[in-house]
């Protein structure tokens, strides 16, 4: 089941401080062949600021971020009723119960482990990607 062409892009707002698992991501975005744009924010104060002017349809989120990290970030985005009706994918290296925990608390929409090994990082991204993207139908 997959998206008819005169879809209109996904806008996806990936917040991400590692370069590499940025990079990981959009070559496995792009390898599904989704039609997305994917904006980056290298922390949590730049994902805040972009979401001031855009509403992305999907948002990846690390937890483990600079300036302000992925928890007050999901509590802020939950808690803004122009935003809240974005779901909100936590995809961190962090397999604490506690931040698990938490993430669903805060009315994540999935937590996802980054595994360590690359090639499995990139299928990860991908089953990410095709579930979100091309089978669930988001607001």
């Amino acid at each position: 089941m997959s998206r008819p062409p005169h879809t209109a892009p996904i806008d996806v707002l990936l917040v991400e401080d590692d370069g590499n698992d940025v990079e990981l991501t959009l070559h496995a975005l792009q390898g599904a062949k989704l039609r997305n744009v994917v904006h980056v924010a290298r922390d949590g104060a730049e994902a805040l600021e972009f979401l001031q002017s855009h509403v992305p349809d999907l948002i990846l989120l690390d937890l483990n971020l600079p300036k302000l990290d992925g928890r007050e970030v999901l509590e802020r985005i939950k808690a803004d009723e122009r935003l809240r009706h974005i779901p909100v994918i936590v995809v961190t290296s962090s397999q604490a119960e506690e931040d698990v925990a938490k993430s669903y608390r805060l009315n994540a929409n999935a937590y996802v482990t980054k595994p360590i090994d690359p090639a499995v990082f990139l299928k990860a991204v991908n089953a990410i990607g095709q579930f979100w993207l091309e089978i669930v139908k988001l607001p």
